[in-house]
C-alpha cells in the first residue's frame, strides 16, 4: 500500500522520516492533535531568524509582516478551505478567534430594525473550549443556550439542528469534524437550515482543515475558525485562522478592538475606526514567527491537491478500521467512529475500559495515540506524514498492550503486560 501511494513521497519531507535519516523511533498516531514538523520549516525558521528578523529588524513590518496574515490566509483559503481571497486571516489562538466571531455574530442581530435574537444553538459533545466560550458569551450578553444532545459516538445531524433552531436563534456553532468520534457533519445542509430561520453559523474546522475538503464559499458559510497545529503542522501554539464571509465583514463588529484592526494603524488617534474588510478582525500584533511553519504544509496541500489528500485519509482510516475489526474487536474493543467514510473525518476512535492504561503504556514504548475520556483511544492519521506500515505497527501495538493488560487483569504474574514481540505486525516490521 505504501508502494502504490501517490502521496508517499511527502512523508520523507517531515523531520525524522526523511530518506537517509536514522530510523524514526516513533509510531505516531496523533497527527490530529499535533502534526510533525516539516524539514522545509527548519530552513524557513532559521532563515527568518538570521535574515528577515536578524538583519531587517523593524523594517520587516513594512516589507512583509503586516500583510503576512492575509497572504497566508488567502493561500490557505485557496488550497484547503474553498474560500475566495480577502476572507481568511491568520492570528490569535482558536479560543480567541472563536470568541471574536461568536460575539460579533450574536451582536449582529441587535443592530438596526432587526428583532433581538436571544438563543445560541450548540451541542453537548463539542470540544470544551467551544462550549465554555458560549456559556460565557451567553452570560455576558443575556442569551439562552439551546443544547443539542449529541451522541459521543456520532455527531450532530441536520434533523437535530432543524429541531433546535427557530426565530430566536442568533447563532449556531458546531464542529465540522467531531473531536471525539471523527463524525463529519453535513456543512452545506446544516448551514442552509440555519439560514432558513435567519441565524448565522460558525463552524469549528480544527479537525478538518488539511484533511477533509472544505467548501466555505459554496456552502454559503458565515464564519469559521480552525487551528493550524494539527494537519497543517504549524507547531505547538501556532496561531489559528478565521474566515468571515465577504458581505458580513463590514457589518459585524468584532469585540476586541486593537490597534492592528484600525483603518490606519500608525495614526494612533483618539478613537477606534475599524479597517475595511477582513483586516478589521485583527486585534494586536500578529504572531509572525508562529505562522511561519504552516506555510510549508499549505504548499504541500496545494501541490498534491486537497481531494488527493482526502483520498489518502480515507484509505488510511479504512485500513485502520480493518485492523481494528481483525485484531481489537475480539478483545472487546468497539469502534465509535462512523464506518461510512462519507461521514468520517481523518481520525478513528476506539473504546475499551482499559484504554487509559493502554495509552500510558504505549507512550512509554514510543507508540503515540491519544486518549479521550471516558474510555476512547484516538488513532489520528495525517495523510501527508503517516504511512500504511506505521498504521499497521501502531494498531498491532495497541493489540499487544491491550492483550497484556487483559491477561494481567486475569491474575497472571506481573511483567506479562506486554506480549513478546511487542508491536509485531506479522509483516516482519515489529517494534
Amino acid at each position: 500500500m505504501d508502494r502504490i501511494d501517490g502521496l508517499a513521497h511527502y512523508r520523507r519531507q517531515f523531520v525524522g522520516t526523511e530518506a537517509g535519516a536514522a530510523a524514526d523511533p516513533f509510531v505516531y498516531l496523533d497527527g490530529n492533535s499535533l502534526g510533525r514538523p516539516t524539514l522545509a520549516s527548519l530552513g524557513r525558521i532559521t532563515e527568518f531568524l538570521r535574515h528577515n528578523w536578524g538583519t531587517r529588524l523593524i523594517r520587516g513590518w513594512d516589507e512583509e509582516w503586516m500583510d503576512l496574515p492575509f497572504r497566508i490566509g488567502d493561500e490557505l483559503g485557496r488550497v484547503a478551505l474553498g474560500a475566495g481571497p480577502g476572507q481568511v486571516f491568520i492570528g490569535d489562538s482558536t479560543t480567541v478567534l472563536l470568541y471574536k466571531l461568536a460575539r460579533a455574530a450574536v451582536d449582529y442581530r441587535r443592530v438596526g430594525s432587526e428583532p433581538a435574537r436571544t438563543e445560541i444553538v450548540l451541542d453537548t459533545d463539542n470540544f470544551p473550549t467551544d462550549r465554555y466560550l458560549l456559556e460565557g458569551i451567553a452570560a455576558e450578553r443575556g442569551l439562552t443556550l439551546h443544547w443539542i444532545h449529541s451522541d459521543p459516538a456520532g455527531g450532530v445531524s441536520v434533523d437535530q439542528v432543524r429541531a433546535a433552531i427557530g426565530p430566536q436563534t442568533a447563532l449556531v456553532l458546531l464542529s465540522h469534524v467531531a473531536y471525539r468520534s471523527g463524525f463529519l457533519a453535513d456543512m452545506r445542509r446544516i448551514t442552509a437550515a440555519a439560514h432558513s430561520v435567519g441565524a448565522l453559523v460558525l463552524w469549528d474546522l480544527s479537525h478538518s482543515v488539511g484533511s477533509v475538503p472544505v467548501e466555505l464559499d459554496l456552502c454559503d458559510v458565515d464564519l469559521a475558525v480552525g487551528c493550524s497545529y494539527k494537519y497543517l503542522n504549524g507547531g505547538p501554539g501556532a496561531p489559528a485562522f478565521g474566515y468571515v464571509r465577504r458581505d458580513l465583514q463590514d457589518v459585524l463588529t468584532q469585540p476586541i478592538q486593537g490597534w492592528m484592526g484600525t483603518r490606519d494603524v500608525f495614526t494612533m488617534g483618539p478613537g477606534y475606526h475599524p479597517a475595511d474588510g477582513i483586516r478589521r478582525f485583527q486585534s494586536g500584533t500578529p504572531p509572525i514567527v508562529g505562522m511561519l511553519a504552516m506555510q510549508d504544509t499549505i504548499a504541500m496541500i496545494g501541490e498534491a491537491g486537497i481531494e488527493e489528500v482526502r483520498a489518502k485519509s480515507v484509505a488510511l482510516t479504512e485500513f485502520a478500521i480493518t485492523l481494528v475489526d481483525e485484531w481489537l474487536a475480539p478483545l472487546g474493543v468497539t469502534l465509535t467512529s462512523p464506518r461510512d467514510h462519507a461521514h468520517r473525518g481523518g481520525h478513528v476512535t476506539v473504546n475499551h475500559p482499559a484504554m487509559r492504561q493502554v495509552t500510558t503504556t504505549l507512550w512509554e514504548h514510543d507508540v503515540i495515540p491519544d486518549f479521550r475520556g471516558p474510555e476512547g483511544l484516538r488513532i489520528g492519521l495525517s495523510p501527508l506524514s503517516t504511512s500504511f506500515v506505521e498504521t499497521l505497527e501502531g494498531v498491532a501495538a495497541i493489540r499487544d498492550v491491550l492483550r497484556g493488560v487483559l491477561l494481567g487483569q486475569a491474575g497472571l504474574a506481573p511483567g506479562t503486560g506486554i506480549a513478546p514481540g511487542f508491536g509485531q505486525s506479522g509483516a516482519g516490521s515489529g517494534r
